[in-house]
């Protein structure tokens, strides 16, 4: 399945080379609504609240009510996650709260997947140089997100896995990494970082891996409009 991303800064539409190089910047954030209605899940990240930055709590509310939405960004906190789902959001996306001491906390997931339930917990293992990185991918820990994964799969009816050294580059993603992390758990994982051709995204849908699109969507370098490869179908 692919997934179509919405990353909010600001007020806007964004789309950020490796995390923050700004690439693409849109005031128009109900046309891309309209665009992704279609799709069973919206990935929408609050950019602002994960930087620490403020946030755009009131126009992720308002995107929860008229798209599917998986949200993340500033899931620091049981409370945190309660209100987002509160807001509308299928799902949260918890990151960097995840990890404590350069480990899994166990404890914190646990608490999480107690107050919103485990199905609507997505677990985010972004990877770079092949360890987990957090706080905006600036901080490296010990641990690998096969590691990662193994332990919070408890907690976690899903997991996002970003492949941070691809991100916002239109170069490709890591097919073989991604199905590494795949094979280390019986959930759901969903892919991005770097995924720009439909030839990924049906690669990792015949192993059974959802693909999040942003940048090859918002480029216009991935249309939403054609069928995809093999189905006869739009992709969306």
């Amino acid at each position: 399945m692919l997934i179509p991303s919405i990353d909010l800064k600001n007020g806007k539409v964004v789309q950020l080379v490796q995390g923050d190089r700004l690439a693409i910047e849109s005031t128009d954030i109900w046309h891309w609504v309209e665009r992704f209605r279609r799709f069973p899940a919206v990935q929408l990240i609050d950019l602002d609240a994960a930087m620490g930055l403020g946030t755009n709590a009131d126009l992720v509310a308002r995107i929860c009510a008229e798209l599917p939405c998986r949200v993340g960004g500033g899931i620091r906190s049981v409370a945190r996650a309660r209100a987002a789902i509160a807001a509308g959001a299928q799902a949260v996306i918890a990151s960097s709260a995840l990890f404590r001491d350069g480990q899994p906390d166990l404890a914190f997931a646990a608490a999480l997947a107690a107050e919103v339930g485990v199905a609507r917990v997505i677990g985010a293992v972004d990877s770079k140089g092949g360890h987990v990185a957090i706080h905006g991918w600036k901080t490296v820990l010990p641990i690998t997100a096969v590691q990662a994964v193994r332990a919070l799969e408890p907690f976690c009816g899903g997991f996002l896995y970003t492949h941070v050294d691809r991100e916002g580059l239109m170069q490709g993603t890591d097919l073989d990494a991604i199905r590494a992390v795949a094979r280390a758990t019986t959930r759901r994982v969903t892919a991005a970082g770097g995924i720009t051709t439909r030839a990924e995204v049906d690669a990792l849908a015949d192993d059974g891996i959802d693909a999040v699109v942003g940048m090859a969507i918002y480029t216009g370098t991935m249309p939403l409009d054609e069928p995809a490869a093999g189905s006869g179908q739009p992709i969306g």
